[in-house]
Formats: structure tokens, C-alpha cells, sequence
């Protein structure tokens, strides 16, 4: 029934500054931005006069791995909920990374809000091995998670 995952996507609140967000400060690559509008946009997200900017970022060139969509309503803005891991919604995006320590140096230096340092976790006895994570904000307060698998 289903194929595969064909992108994750986030509401935001600012779409060039979630892009210098994504692209600049993440190092996402920048794929294009479409404007969605018309008939077949207002039934599809549910309001008339639908017009949305919708940008596409790829942090990967394996070609299993979903992009980013990032969606800004133009007129009529997304109201700014404080994301919370315990709501039901998608509780974070996460990214694998090589460096967890270095990124999060990295990112902290920029200014990037961080929800913890990285923190180390053993579930070999699970059949999931060893890996660090850490738990990260996007300019909109979007909860993202960087993951680093370690080596036993």
C-alpha cells in the first residue's frame, strides 16, 4: 500500500528565514520553492484563498531519504504553538550526524537553541545499539533531533 516516505514537512511561520535556517546554518541542500494557490490549493489545505510558499530542502544524497518541505501560509499565517514532545503530533525531525560533540559546538556557537547537550544511550540489550542524541529548536521552535550511531 505504501511506497515510501516522499518528504516531511513543517509549517513555519518565515520562509526566508527558515531557509537560511535549513540551508545555511544546517547545511541542507536547497532543492527550489514552488507557490502553491488556486481551486485545487484551498481544498487541499482546507481554507479559501489559499496561497502557500513551499520550499524543499535534501540533507542526503541516499536515495531512501525524504526531503524537507518547509510551508509558509502567505495570508493567513500559521499560528505559533510551543512545540511540546508531549503532544501527539510528529514530536521531532531527526538527522543523522557523524560528529554529534562537533555539530553541537558547532551550531551552539551560531546561536542555535539546544534542548540539552548530547547525550549518550546504550540499548544494545534491545537489539539497537549505542548511539548519541540530542534535541535541538528551528527559528519557528520546531523540536529537531541530531543522532550520532556509535561503534561498540
Amino acid at each position: 500500500m505504501i511506497n515510501r516516505i516522499a518528504h516531511v514537512g513543517l509549517t513555519v511561520t518565515d520562509i526566508d528565514v527558515s531557509k537560511k535556517f535549513y540551508g545555511d546554518i544546517l547545511g541542507l541542500k536547497y532543492q527550489g520553492m514552488m507557490i502553491m494557490e488556486g481551486k485545487e490549493t484551498d481544498i487541499l489545505f482546507g481554507f479559501k484563498n489559499a496561497k502557500a510558499k513551499v520550499a524543499y530542502f535534501n540533507g542526503s544524497d541516499l536515495i531512501n531519504t525524504p526531503p524537507v518541505e518547509l510551508i509558509e501560509f502567505v495570508d493567513n499565517p500559521a499560528q505559533k504553538d510551543k512545540p511540546d514532545l508531549h503532544k501527539t503530533s510528529i514530536s521531532e525531525l531527526c538527522f543523522y550526524v557523524d560528529n554529534i560533540d562537533e555539530v553541537y559546538k558547532q551550531l551552539s556557537e551560531k546561536g542555535v537553541e539546544f534542548l540539552s547537550k548530547p547525550q549518550f544511550f546504550d540499548f544494545t540489550a534491545d537489539g539497537f545499539g549505542k548511539s548519541k542524541a540530542v534535541y535541538l529548536k528551528d527559528p519557528d521552535g520546531n523540536i529537531l533531533e541530531f543522532m550520532e550511531a556509535m561503534e561498540d
